[in-house]
């Protein structure tokens, strides 16, 4: 029987400890957190959860332990309507994250995890499992990278979330159609300093590539061979109050690759996936964050942008 999603996200996923704190503390300095909020995270996983809230047929492909973690990980899938038919399950324990967040919403964030284990090649057939659109954030390459070729020659569009430069996102933005990435990439791989000028620097390694820039923006720059291009530009990020800007990256890169997946026009897509990214900086810790279609679509008919 052939299964069918919208998107299937392939990758990393965590679960998250967010504390709310009045600063980020000092050396030997001992604090008091006002907040704490539990819940999964994780780039991919946290994407594949955007798109499902969006409304979209979502399928998630990675790995959690088995243990008091993975367990509350994967409760959140099956309640946001994730497919969880791929989810790799061991005794290596389910990564786990604390992020400390300060009133502006400005946070930082610490990641253990074991060496996880891997899926197999060919645990995804896309002649046999139709999707819509594929994202990646470096993690699971061992499927990433077989996965993106047989999407290229289908025609099926292949995102990367990179958000920092690691051996799995330097593996896959040669690879993949849409290389989405943070400020931070775009300075760390390439020198510049600006977004648009690392936007246009990345342009070598993939037909179409976005460099987000929080609450400024996002540059973009499309090559000949882009189905959205030639072209280039800055698109401004909606104003929002924010209170915890965890994950809405990882929202931004979901509503991205879903619009993919429903044919968005370009500027559409990027209001899109922009709306969502802001929302979810509006309210505390990543998973809870993310909106559901109705609320983006609420919030966007009141926007002008």
């Amino acid at each position: 029987m052939l299964a069918v999603f919208d998107l299937l996200c392939v990758g990393f996923a965590c679960y998250d400890l967010t504390f709310s704190v009045d600063h980020h503390l000092g050396p030997d300095e001992k604090g008091r957190a006002t907040r704490l909020i539990g819940c999964g995270g994780g780039l991919a996983a946290n994407a594949a959860v955007t798109a499902a809230r969006l409304g979209y047929r979502t399928a998630f492909a990675g790995y959690l332990g088995n243990d008091l973690y993975g367990d509350a990980h994967l409760t959140e899938f099956q309640a946001s309507g994730v497919d969880t038919s791929l989810l790799l399950r061991g005794d290596p324990s389910t990564s786990l994250s604390a992020i400390l967040v300060k009133p502006d919403g400005a946070r930082t964030l610490v990641n253990y995890q074991q060496e996880l284990p891997q899926l197999a090649a060919n645990a995804v057939d896309l002649t046999t499992t139709a999707v819509g659109a594929l994202l990646f954030d470096g993690h699971q390459r061992g499927l990433a990278i077989p996965l993106i070729a047989q999407a290229r020659q289908m025609g099926i569009p292949t995102v990367l979330d990179a958000d920092s430069v690691n051996e799995g996102t330097t593996a896959l933005m040669g690879l993949v159609e849409f290389l989405v990435t943070s400020e931070r990439f775009g300075q760390q791989f390439t020198g510049c300093t600006h977004a648009p000028d690392a936007a246009i620097a990345l342009g070598r390694y993939a037909p179409t590539v976005v460099v987000t820039a929080g609450e400024r923006g996002l540059a973009w720059h499309a090559r000949a061979d882009s189905r959205f291009g030639p072209g280039q530009g800055w698109f401004p990020a909606f104003p929002v109050e924010a209170v915890d800007t965890t994950g809405a990256g990882d929202a931004f890169h979901g509503a991205f690759a879903a619009g993919l997946s429903a044919g968005m026009g370009w500027e559409d897509l990027l209001r899109y996936a922009s709306a969502v990214g802001a929302l979810c900086c509006t309210k505390y810790g990543a998973r809870i964050g993310i909106p559901t279609g109705a609320e983006v679509e609420a919030f966007l008919r009141n926007q002008t942008v």
